[in-house]
């Protein structure tokens, strides 16, 4: 958990049982007036009525083949993992939001629309992505020494790791889904803090967000000061 201001980020697993009682935790505790999710509108309906993503094949024009295929493997990895620990995918993220709308407080989504996420993904990628992709499919660099347990958030060194190896061998993919994902709900947590300054804001998100977002908080809140 971080804190900045009147904002505090928590960093969570999209499976970790853990993440759920950390998030009531923190908001009995904190008792936020904003909840703050890593989440765009039609994933938060897809979560609230239980949805499966719509992937079909309609969508390709739209976001492009290799975001398509990416959207299908993560989701099937994700649930596979979901299973088994005994936990939906995206449960953070629902956790949050219910406990917000059961407690009346206002709830902000400040992630880029997953379809525009996906089309950027399909533009980034370059070739030698593709062919690292093959290499790694048999190196396994992202799981040489990280031993994770499903369960928990992973430690940060394991995250800083795995977000190291991935800017640098997968840098489109690291541009479309972290650092411009980032910028963008960087600027929208700032946008909060100065239109509800008096309001004490929880943001969740992933945990491969929580440092480097801070850091774009604090440097657009200086920025403009500076103005």
């Amino acid at each position: 958990m971080l804190k900045y201001k009147n904002i505090i980020i928590i960093g969570t697993s999209h499976i970790a049982k853990s993440s759920l009682k950390e998030i009531e935790s923190v908001f009995f505790k904190q008792d936020p007036e904003i909840v703050a999710v890593e989440l765009d509108k039609s994933r938060l309906h897809a979560l609230l009525e239980n949805k499966k993503p719509d992937y079909s094949l309609a969508l390709i024009p739209q976001i492009g083949l290799q975001g398509y295929l990416f959207a299908v493997i993560g989701a099937f990895l994700q649930k596979k993992l979901g299973n088994i620990v005994g936990i939906t995918p995206g449960s953070d993220m629902l956790k949050a939001v219910t406990l917000a709308r059961d407690n009346q407080k206002r709830i902000a989504l400040i992630d880029r629309d997953i379809r525009i996420t996906l089309s950027r993904l399909s533009k980034a990628i370059k070739w030698k992505e593709k062919i690292n992709f093959l290499i790694d499919i048999f190196r396994a660099p992202f799981s040489e020494k990280m031993k994770i347990d499903l369960k928990k958030v992973p430690e940060k060194e394991i995250i800083t790791k795995a977000l190291g190896l991935l800017k640098k061998r997968y840098p489109g993919i690291y541009a479309a889904l972290v650092d411009e994902r980032n910028k963008i709900m960087a600027l929208k947590i700032n946008a909060l803090m100065e239109n509800y300054p008096d309001k004490k804001i929880l943001v969740v998100v992933g945990a491969g967000h929580e440092e480097d977002l801070l850091d774009l908080v604090k440097k657009g809140l200086s920025q403009k000061k500076a103005i």
